[in-house]
């Protein structure tokens, strides 16, 4: 068995994973799963991520009341109640709990995925990094976070008090200068945010960035 082989180390990552026509990543997955259940098998196919929390009384009620007095959709009932009660629930959730309450309906045209997923995966390091900023609402601070597509390691992160060019171009700069000398970032992948790209353009289509 693969799972066996790999803990004696008589197959790598890669080649079980190619066997078993899963990614590495997945195998990985399954090898830790393996070792936390004293070496049981775990069955391909299942889903080993982090279980759904139920969603409380106490949220559902505050939910209720919002979209009683509003009327709005999820997304604008998610800022709203955040404003208000300064209480962070997501969106998915409000939108479950609308359509439970019948506030809300199926939507048979957003069911599917208008596009596949793209899934990245380069084959040498460095090559494209991925990068994105996060609030944290314990601390109220703004992490910017660069991650290796091949690795999938952090290759640098910074906390700020607020989402910048300056402070991107900072984690940048300390992604860089931490690497290895003599390697350097081919692609750096964003979303379009206005602390990535400059979307204020004139008209003439120029804008500083």
């Amino acid at each position: 068995m693969c799972l066996e082989k790999h803990a004696d180390r008589k197959v790598t990552v890669k080649w079980a994973a190619n066997h078993l026509k899963i990614t590495q990543k997945r195998f990985q997955q399954l090898y830790a799963k393996y070792k936390t259940t004293n070496n049981t098998p775990p069955t391909i196919g299942q889903n080993l991520g982090r279980p759904k929390k139920p969603i409380t009384k106490e949220t559902i009620k505050i939910i209720k009341q919002a979209y009683q007095k509003d009327q709005l959709s999820a997304q604008y009932l998610q800022k709203i109640i955040y404003k208000r009660q300064k209480i962070i629930i997501p969106h998915r959730t409000i939108h479950t709990v609308l359509l439970n309450l019948e506030y809300a309906h199926h939507q048979p045209s957003k069911q599917k995925r208008r596009a596949p997923w793209i899934r990245y995966k380069r084959k040498h390091s460095l090559s494209l990094i991925h990068t994105d900023w996060h609030h944290h609402c314990a601390n109220g601070k703004y992490l910017c976070t660069m991650l290796d597509d091949s690795s999938r390691k952090i290759i640098a992160a910074g906390e700020f008090e607020a989402e910048t060019t300056e402070n991107a171009i900072i984690v940048l700069k300390k992604a860089q200068r931490d690497c290895l000398k003599g390697y350097f970032i081919k692609a750096v992948l964003t979303d379009h945010g206005t602390q990535f790209c400059a979307n204020n353009r004139d008209k003439k289509g120029y804008a500083e960035h």
